[in-house]
């Protein structure tokens, strides 16, 4: 009589092809985002071939002054944005989707998009400054201010007896509607060229990206990333189940907390800078998740990568729809992550029956 148990070389075999197949699908979504970031640098009014933006990124005085120009000055740091914030959004999705253990938890889901748009709009439509000092700067830094502050009243109201992961996710949503009737005030007051600003800045747009922009964004993530790392068993113990979690000595509600400060700003950054871009922190970590699992060392940077590649090919794609017409970002993402978001909740609706 056989043992259907395996020995430990045959285990130790097949967890070697698993990391193997995992660390394949990475390459795969590295390849294709380096692919996406060319084809975003060579698009625009003057169009490029792929060699020559290859040529200008590795030898650029083999290519013209004016191409250089246009590629590294005007072009780079909006490719390089996209890459930047659609891996910013895709990694603090992923990790509200595991210390809350709901799927449909999001940046934009939970309100902190939301307050970001209310808090720029203030600026935008009414001069007003959170910090008068850094009046040059009010626009990004109102977002930055009120979509912290929606994360702080997340933290302190879920911190309440009786609150479950549930009505985090309820409260989020609640606050989603409160800011967007906040937001419609302020456009109802705004004068017609402030709402019109106002309506540009909620649709969200890299068009105005900058290297200390890109730097500031980048730099969140690099300090952020490495925190994620260090816990990523005890996050993906956390996936196991509280009760679980807690049994192997992880300490949840700490580590619930400190997740969610460090989400809040990793998505407070991105969204001030380059305004409401929905749905990249949904859909990138359940593509990522569907693909490689719940292994946190595999998980994070396929999230990292997925939302990254959707918001680089988002850029591909806002350029390319009308010739001569960018659209904004956000209603590109927006019409991507529609149809997942439906087939998402329908799926859940069928295994709750």
């Amino acid at each position: 009589m056989q043992s259907n148990a395996l020995t430990p070389a045959a285990g130790s075999g097949r967890y070697k092809a698993i990391v193997w197949r995992r660390q394949l699908i990475l390459l795969g979504l590295t390849a294709a985002l380096l692919l996406s970031l060319c084809a975003d640098l060579a698009l625009g009014p003057a169009r490029y071939g792929l060699g020559e933006v290859v040529r200008a990124l590795f030898l650029p005085d083999s290519v013209p002054l004016q191409v250089r120009v246009v590629l590294w000055e005007i072009r780079m740091p909006i490719a390089l944005m996209a890459v930047v914030v659609g891996a910013a959004l895709a990694v603090a999705g992923a990790q509200m989707q595991t210390i809350l253990n709901n799927p449909l938890a999001s940046p934009f889901t939970l309100g902190i998009s939301a307050a970001a748009s209310f808090g720029a709009a203030l600026a935008l439509a009414f001069g007003v400054a959170f910090i008068p000092a850094a009046i040059a700067w009010m626009v990004p830094l109102n977002a930055f201010i009120m979509a912290m502050l929606a994360a702080l009243l997340i933290h302190l109201l879920s911190a309440r007896r009786g609150m479950t992961v549930n009505s985090i996710v309820l409260l989020g949503i609640a606050l989603v509607f409160t800011f967007n009737a906040l937001l419609a005030l302020v456009q109802f007051f705004a004068s017609t060229e402030a709402l019109s600003a106002v309506v540009f800045w909620t649709m969200g747009s890299l068009s105005k990206a900058t290297w200390p922009k890109l730097a500031i964004t980048t730099l969140a993530l690099v300090l952020v990333l490495p925190v994620f790392v260090r816990r990523a068993w005890a996050l993906t113990a956390l996936r196991l189940g509280e009760d679980k979690a807690a049994s192997f000595g992880v300490r949840v509600g700490r580590l619930r907390l400190e997740t969610l400060l460090l989400v809040s700003l990793l998505a407070a950054i991105p969204v001030s800078f380059v305004g409401t871009i929905g749905f990249i922190g949904l859909v990138g970590p359940h593509i990522a998740r569907m693909i490689i699992g719940e292994d946190q060392r595999f998980f994070l940077p396929a999230s990292a990568l997925a939302g990254a590649l959707i918001l680089s090919v988002s850029s591909v794609v806002s350029k390319s729809l009308v010739s001569g017409t960018i659209f904004p970002i956000g209603v590109v993402t927006s019409l991507i992550g529609i149809p997942f978001f439906v087939s998402l909740i329908l799926s859940q609706t069928r295994r709750s029956w």
